[in-house]
């Protein structure tokens, strides 16, 4: 009986675990999405263009190559962030289904003793 709640309790926390990753991997998505837009905006401008980056309460002004450079960085540790939270929610998946399979094992093995 103490093994079934244990296995109970890791399932209950593996869920809570997936549904927090699954709103990390969704904002990392969003935030993704809003530096690719902003990087497709100041694409079309001219490159004596001025654009500004918010600071803090402040703005500074950056030449248009530079911001596109932070943009590119900026990008390419979201896609890492995302694949990373992709790869712990399909460990968190197979972790939880092991741990059902596990409870159904034992309520089958209880119930035919």
């Amino acid at each position: 009986m103490f093994l079934l709640r244990e296995v109970e309790t890791q399932a209950i926390a593996s869920q809570q675990q997936i549904a927090l990753t699954r709103t990390q991997q969704a904002a990392k998505q969003r935030e993704m999405r809003m530096a690719q837009l902003t990087r497709t905006e100041i694409s079309s401008l001219p490159s004596n263009t001025n654009v500004y980056e918010g600071v803090g309460k402040m703005f500074i002004s950056l030449p248009v190559a530079e911001m596109k450079g932070k943009l590119e960085t900026q990008i390419k540790e979201l896609e890492s962030d995302v694949e990373g939270l992709g790869k712990r929610l399909h460990y968190l998946e197979v972790s939880q289904k092991n741990s059902k399979d596990h409870i159904d094992r034992m309520l089958r093995g209880g119930a035919g003793a």
